[in-house]
C-alpha cells in the first residue's frame, strides 16, 4: 500500500534540463528501492534509473552521464535530474517503488523534448 506522486514534467528544448520529483506515501517503511522508468508510445517500458535504500544505483545505458538520482530516505522522495535532453528522451516517466509485498507505480508525467 504505497502511493507515488510525480511532478515536474513538461516541454523542453533539446540540450535542456528538467527535474522530476516523486513523493512516496503510505507503507513507506516497506520500500527497499525507488526510481524511474519511462515509456514512449508504441514502445516498451524501460529502466531510467533506480536506487536502493543503501545507495546502490542502476542507470539505463542511454541516460548514463546525463541523468542523476537524488533520494531522501527520511522523506521517501526521489528526484530525477535530467541534463542534455534529447528528442529520444520523450516519454511518460513513471516513478517506481519496490516494496515488501509488491511493486508500485505513479501516474506518470509527460516529458517532451522538442524544438
Amino acid at each position: 500500500q504505497v502511493k507515488l506522486v510525480e511532478s515536474g514534467g513538461g516541454l523542453v528544448q533539446p540540450g535542456g534540463s528538467l527535474r522530476l520529483s516523486c513523493q512516496a506515501s503510505g507503507s513507506v517503511r516497506t520500500i527497499s528501492g525507488l526510481g524511474w522508468y519511462r515509456q514512449a508510445p508504441g514502445k516498451e517500458r524501460e529502466l531510467v534509473a533506480t536506487i536502493t535504500f543503501g545507495g546502490a544505483e542502476d542507470y539505463g545505458e542511454s541516460v548514463k552521464g546525463r541523468f542523476s538520482l537524488f533520494r531522501d530516505n527520511a522523506k521517501s522522495t526521489v528526484d530525477l535530474q535530467m541534463h542534455s535532453l534529447k528528442p529520444e528522451d520523450t516519454a511518460v516517466y513513471y516513478c517506481f517503488a519496490r516494496a515488501l509485498l509488491d511493486n508500485y507505480w505513479g501516474q506518470g508525467t509527460q516529458v517532451t523534448v522538442s524544438s
